[in-house]
């Protein structure tokens, strides 16, 4: 009988180990019972004496008793290592069981993780995405604000011309109006002297 394969460390090992021994131990008794017949068959052909005989023959039974007791001890060896057996039988598709469940779990946490490796990347995309859109839009408003910095300016500009302009303006009319008055004077003054003249003319008549 072949020894199982994977008992030989732990409790089980020692179990196969001791049933190896017991087989051992029944091979020599019954080699040896062997022997001792064929002494005792070569004892009745060349006529042995009594006392041999009989201490022969002690000595079977004696053999015979050892044999029957090896076999007992072996028969529950054997009872131990099936139930042994057993144990690693239903052991092991425990393991199995375990191990499939364990490489299920162990694939929905991969798949669950290049999910969230994807989800991550498109993220990091999406944000790369808003911050360059941001950088844009920051350039455009920084153009725009230099824009509107050279507006002021130029109204600034513009405001002062106009006011020079307006001051330029307010001083010519002025001006137009002081000669108006005097110039209006002037006529007022033409005027009286005339007048004064054509009355001064017909009393020398």
């Amino acid at each position: 009988m072949a020894t199982p394969v994977g008992w030989a460390q732990g409790g089980s090992g020692s179990v196969c180990l001791a049933f190896d021994q017991l087989r051992d131990v029944i091979e020599s008794q019954e080699e040896l019972i062997h022997q001792l017949r064929n002494v005792m068959v070569l004892q009745d052909e060349n006529f042995v004496s009594k006392e041999e005989f009989q201490a022969v023959e002690k000595q079977l039974v004696e053999e015979k008793a050892a044999h029957a007791k090896t076999k007992v001890l072996l028969a529950k060896e054997e009872e131990k290592l099936q139930f042994a057996l057993g144990e690693v039988e239903v052991l092991s598709k425990q393991l199995e069981k375990e191990k499939l469940a364990f490489e299920k779990a162990l694939s929905t946490v991969k798949s669950k993780a290049l999910q969230e490796s994807s989800k991550k990347d498109q993220l990091i995309t999406k944000c790369n995405e808003i911050e360059s859109h941001i950088i844009k839009q920051e350039d455009i408003l920084n153009g725009k604000e230099n824009e509107i910095k050279e507006l002021q300016q130029v109204i600034s500009q513009q405001k002062q011309i106009f006011r020079n302009h307006m001051s330029d303006f307010r001083i010519q009319k002025q001006q137009e109006n002081y000669m108006a008055q005097v110039l209006d004077q002037k006529h007022k003054k033409a005027s009286g002297t005339c007048q004064a003249r054509s009355h001064q003319r017909p009393r020398e008549k």
